[in-house]
Parts: C-alpha cells; structure tokens; sequence
C-alpha cells in the first residue's frame, strides 16, 4: 500500500474515536415528513449518516439549488426506473438506452448526458461510480427499488464531495434499518415481459433488500436480468459512538448490444428492430463501506468512511455503431440500404473485458461552536483505483475465446482535502468553500510492456449565500467547476503524454425558493444559471461521426424551476401538482472543438452553434388526486427537440448511419392509480408509461435507438 494512502488511513483512525453528525435527522421510510418512532435507530443513523441534502426542509435552507425526492414522490409515481424518477428534478436531463435505467445517462443544466460522465453519483454520501476519477462513466445502475430517497445539489456545496464539480451531485439514500421486526414484499409483471420481485427484511438495527427485474426492454433480442442484494446494519457502540455497515452485490446478465440502426433499418424494419441477437453483457458489482461516527458533544462531530469495490464487465458484441467493420464492408454496407442481415454469418466478436477496484477512506470533522449561527466542516479523502482493460477478438458469433488485442493496466491514486464554513449574520448566511485534488495516474499496456505516468493539482474555490425573507429565501453561488480527464485521454496506448487539459468552468447561480416546514402547501424553487467552460473535453462517441478527443470552449445558460403544489382537501378529494422545468436558453460552442490528436477543427464545430443532446425545454408535469385511499395522477413528460452533432444537422441524410439528424421534441403520458386502504397492511397499484405508445427517438449515437414503448405494470406492495 503507497504511503499517502496508509497515512489517510492512519488519519482517519486517530481521528475516528466519537462525534456526532450535527446536521443529521432521523427519516421514516414510510414518511419522511414525520420522525421515526424507533429513535434509538433515528439516533444511530443520526450519528453516521453523511449529510449531502437532507429533508426537504433542510433543502430549503441551503444556499443553493437542492431538490430532494422522497419516498412518497416515488411510491405515489410508482417509478420503475431511476430515469423516470430522476426526471422529477429541474435541471436534469435523462437519455434512455435499453428502457430499463440500467445505464443511465445523466445531463445536468446541457452538460452531455452520455454515460453520466459530468455528475458525481454518490450512495449515502459515499461514492457509487466505479472509477470517479480515472474513468467516471456509468455502465450500471442499482434498481430504483433500493432507495427511499434522492437528492439532487448543483451549487457551490457539491464542493465538499468532488471530483466532478461542474454539474452536480445525485446522492441516492437507503433507507434506516428498523430495530423491531420489518418485512415488505412487493411483486409487480405486466407487458413487455416486465417483472420484478422486491423484499426487505429488517430488525436489530438491520436491513437486507433483494431485488430482480427482468423484461425485454426498448428494441428486439434483448433480455435484460437485473439481480441486486444490498445489507446494510447499525450500531450504537457507545452512547457516544455509532458504525454503519453496507455490503452489496449486483449482478446483471443481458441480451443488450451497443449499436443502433441505421435511417434505412429505421423505415424498412421499424424503430424496435434489433440484429444483434448474438451480443450479451454481463456484470458484476461487489462493494461494502464502513462509517463510523464519534460525537463528544454538540460542538464537535467527526464521521469517517472506509468504502472498496469491484466492478467487472464483460460486453460481447459484434457491432459497436452502425459505421463499425467489425464484420465487414459488406456487412455494413447492408445495414446502410436497409437490408436484413444475418448475424450469424458474421464470424466475429469482440469481448470488451473490464474489471474496476475502487477503494479510499474519508474522515469529515464538523465543528458547530456554541451560541453561534457559524459552522466548519472539514474533510480530506485518500482514494485509488486500478482498472484492468482486455479485448478479445473472437472468429465466431458466440465463441469466448480468441485472440488478446488490447491488455491494458490503468491506475489513478488521489488525495483531496476541502474546508467549508458557514457564517451567520442574521437573515444573512455566507459560505465559502475550498477543494484541493490531487492525482497521480499511470497507464501500463502489456502488449508492448509502454507506459508512463502524470500529475494533475488542482485548488476549486467557490462561495455562496443566502438571505432569508419572511416566506422566501434568495441565494447566489459562484465557483470553479473542475473535471479531470480519464487515464486513457492522459496518456496513449504507447505511454506517450497527450496534451490534454482538465475541463474548468466558472458556475454561477441565483435563485430564490420558499422557505417553511415539509408540510407546507406551496414550495417553489426557480434558479437561473450560467456555467462558462474555458476548457471543456469531448470524449469518445458522444456526437455522430464518432467524435475524436476534442477539446473547446462552450457555455450553458439557463434557467429551472421546481413546483409542489397540495390544495385543502375536499369532499371529493385532495388534488396536487408538481412541475419540474428546465429552460436552456443557451448550450453554445463558444469555439470551435480542436481534435487533440492534430488540433484541427472537429468536422462541423464552431463557434456560435448548439452543443449536441441540449434540448431548450423539458418539464415534466404531475397533476394527482388522493380520495380516502386512492391516488391516481397523470403526467406529461416533454423534451425538446435536439441536435445529434455539432454541426447542427437537421436532416439525416439519404442512406444516413443514423448518427445524424436532429432528434425530434416528444411528450410522453404516464398514469398512476394506487389502492392503499388504512386498515389494510398492503396496496395495489397499476401504472402505465407512455400510455399513448408514442414512437421516439432517444438517441443516435451509435446509431439510432428508440425510447420503450407503452408498458403497464400491475403490482402489490405488502407490509407487515
């Protein structure tokens, strides 16, 4: 183990013995407006819990844009995936790939949403992301089933978690183990093959939850299984002293392959079609944190969490675009005419074989001096990660074993430290914040024994406040935003340093929202925002054409605006309303994008077009009624239309990949009715996505993929 790393772990330890997490306050699962009655649970999860929002009503006291979804926002919706819930949350764009969440792809406020590369995925404040520093893209997703919160932070707080601090963090919560017996099962099916099967089990401060889901998903030749186990238990040690433990496993075995269709596959076949029959992917997760919490008083309070993990993936396919040759010219040429193909009759795959270990420690100490509105937080993280990359290419559609063409060996050890403050001045709060990363990165390729190695410092600065009005709060933030590049951008496959910078972007906000208690009728949030990259990366497929690492100037601007609305409740019932709507006015190429390789203009960059995957509005709206123990709700999900490329194509051309031509704006309907009488330990519910079964586009990519189509699922939620 490298010095740096033993130390921080030595830190931690010395620091680990009692206190108190000052921010923490206990949630029921059931309801989180209401405190547990189990408090000696509350009080332990109090003690360990790594506060990134909190409650809704700790959302809106914090100077910046913070939403939180809870556990009745997501049972009243009836989510069955994270997608569909995190397009709840203003400012957050979801792109599907197979209909199921499975690989999410995230945008916050414009930012490209391919492979949630531009946000920091935390679990319990922990990170969730296999390899965040060295390659933060998302190939998997745990089961929405998992969580009975997420929270959502986009301004100058996200600096105390890091390393991507540019568009913003989603901390997903899981829920309190219960001291007294708890058990809850819930078994859904309906079309599309769609099946999912959900327990909790939990007393003595423990939970397990196991879930698995299944179904066809959005296209043809895919099964997707999706299996997860997820432990987590709390101790009270000493009236001063509390650990929580977390262990899980995910495991996913799937039919899915990476490419879409090409324009004439799409007229000819339909947007379901899909050859690849052939392709799979499997993958497995093994991970586990410890956090232990110390708090002498009430001044003083330190949490420290020791996490690692494994991820491994494995993806056979024989076609990574719609432009690939894997198998052939002919093959290709096939699919641009709009013929059927036989993928039998291509003798070859190729096995993409990653596997990722993450592991680090992070004590965070907060001080609350008494009598006074000030605060200090501080924290340092030491963190590594050791990616193993292999290809084989195979002489067969459905052999696994062949010829090794890439064996690559990639490693990133950091250090970071932040110190954030809030000081109090009546109706005034004022809080700076300050990040230092650091990171050590090497690349190794075993083929032909190259390697090399590079440094990245970096300090972030960024300030915030917020006023408190009678009924209203204002707040404003200003900070760097920094991103660092992955291990494969840094340095080539022959060990040579490639002159890559770190994306950095200046990120302002103001904002004013309502301020008052969970139970408040009315609660609105609007916020304005402008981030400004002086350097921002294109990596890899993230636009037609295959686009080579790039890098340019661009700027978001914008604005978004979260709603909740719950009227008086009436003879005939209690109806509400939510909104969550992003207008971007702006997601500019303030440049033209520069090919790192040759620094030429990427083919249709520059300066005053739109950035790809940057649609001007979406919103989706809710619209509810609750009659003694019925909920039922509708709602409207629209994205706007959106450019596929950087030269802003309109129209795919005659014989097209499909990676072209704009995609065009869609509203999908969802309808909800829930059955949950109150002397009854059990509910019923029927939900129906894209109700109207409307055909759409959701990305071109790698070739055109379409959104699912209409799915209904029935389902019973039992408690005892």
């Amino acid at each position: 183990m490298k010095p740096r790393i033993q130390l921080a772990i030595a830190l931690g330890a010395a620091l680990a013995c009692p206190f108190k997490s000052a921010q923490a306050e206990p949630r029921n699962a059931a309801n989180p407006e209401e405190s547990s009655s189990d408090t000696s649970a509350d009080v332990v999860s109090a003690l360990t819990e790594v506060v990134v929002v909190g409650d809704k009503k700790r959302a809106a006291e914090i100077a910046g844009s913070a939403q939180v979804l809870d556990a009745i926002d997501l049972s009243s919706a009836r989510v069955i995936s994270v997608n569909e819930a995190l397009r709840k949350l203003p400012g957050i764009t979801v792109r599907d790939e197979e209909g199921f969440g499975l690989r999410p792809n995230i945008g916050v406020r414009g930012l490209n949403p391919t492979r949630s590369t531009k946000v920091l995925l935390l679990e319990d404040g922990i990170p969730a992301a296999y390899a965040p520093y060295g390659d933060n893209a998302s190939y998997y997703h745990a089961p929405i089933e998992r969580y009975q919160q997420i929270e959502a932070l986009k301004g100058v707080g996200m600096l105390r978690f890091g390393p991507q601090t540019i568009g913003g963090v989603l901390n997903y919560i899981t829920p309190t183990p219960p001291q007294e017996f708890e058990a809850r099962a819930q078994l859904a099916g309906g079309s599309l093959g769609y099946r999912n099967a959900h327990v909790s089990l939990g007393m003595g401060g423990s939970l397990l939850d196991v879930a698995h889901r299944s179904g066809d998903g959005a296209r043809d030749n895919q099964e997707l299984n999706q299996a997860d186990v997820n432990l987590k238990s709390q101790f009270g040690l000493t009236d001063t002293q509390a650990l929580t433990v977390r262990l899980n496993f995910l495991r996913e075995n799937s039919f899915v392959t990476y490419s879409g269709i090409t324009d004439a596959e799409l007229a000819n076949f339909g947007a379901r079609y899909n050859p690849f029959e052939n392709d799979r992917f499997d993958i497995r997760r093994y991970g586990g944190s410890l956090t232990h919490a110390f708090s002498a008083n009430e001044q003083w309070s330190l949490a420290t969490s020791a996490y690692g993990f494994q991820f491994d993936r494995d993806w056979w396919r024989q076609s990574s675009s719609t432009t690939d040759t894997q198998c052939g010219n002919a093959f290709r040429d096939a699919r641009l005419a709009g013929n059927r193909v036989n993928i039998d009759s291509c003798a070859s795959q190729q096995g993409r074989l990653r596997s990722y270990k993450t592991w680090g420690v992070e004590p965070r100490l907060t001080f609350n001096p008494s009598n006074s509105e000030n605060r200090f937080e501080f924290g340092v993280r030491a963190h590594r990660e050791e990616q193993d990359r292999q290809q084989l290419n195979v002489l067969s559609p459905t052999l696994r074993t062949g010829t090794l063409a890439e064996n690559n060996r990639r490693d990133v050890q950091a250090e970071s430290a932040f110190l954030a403050a809030r000081f109090g001045f009546g109706a005034f709060k004022l809080e700076p914040v300050l990040r230092y990363e650091r990171l050590d990165t090497s690349r190794l390729n075993r083929l032909n024994g190259l390697s090399n190695s590079q440094d990245l410092r970096e300090f972030i600065p960024g300030l915030a406040g917020l006023y408190e009005l009678d009924s209203s709060a204002i707040y404003f933030g200003i900070h760097r935003g920094f991103s660092p590049p992955r291990v494969e951008d840094l340095i080539d496959n022959n060990g040579v340093v490639v002159d890559v910078d770190a994306e950095r972007s200046r990120n302002i906000e103001l904002g004013i929202r309502s301020r008052g208690s969970n139970s408040e009728r009315l609660a609105y949030d609007l916020t304005v925002f402008d981030v400004d990259f002086s350097n921002q990366l294109a990596v890899g497929s993230i636009a037609g054409g295959s686009t080579p690492l790039a890098e340019g100037e661009t700027r978001y601007r914008g604005a978004e605006f979260a709603l909740r609305y719950s009227a008086d409740a009436q003879d005939w019932g209690q109806p509400y309303i939510s909104s969550a709507l992003t207008w971007l006015r702006d997601a500019e190429q303030s440049s033209a994008f520069i090919a790192v390789s040759n620094r030429a203009a990427v083919a249709g960059s520059r300066a005053g077009l739109r950035l790809p995957y940057a649609p001007e509005w979406t919103n989706t709206l809710r619209l509810g009624l609750i009659r003694g123990a019925l909920d039922a709700s509708i709602e409207a999900v629209y994205v706007d239309s959106q450019f596929a490329d950087f030269a802003n194509t309109v129209l795919a051309p005659v014989g097209g990949n499909g990676q072209f031509g704009q995609i065009k704006s869609y509203t999908l309907f969802n309808s909800t009715l829930n059955w949950q009488p109150d002397a009854l330990p059990f509910a019923v519910f029927v939900t129906v996505k894209n109700a109207f079964d409307k055909n759409y586009i959701v990305d071109r990519t790698r070739g055109i993929l379409p959104g699912i189509g209409r799915q209904w699922v029935l389902g019973l939620d039992y408690g005892f």
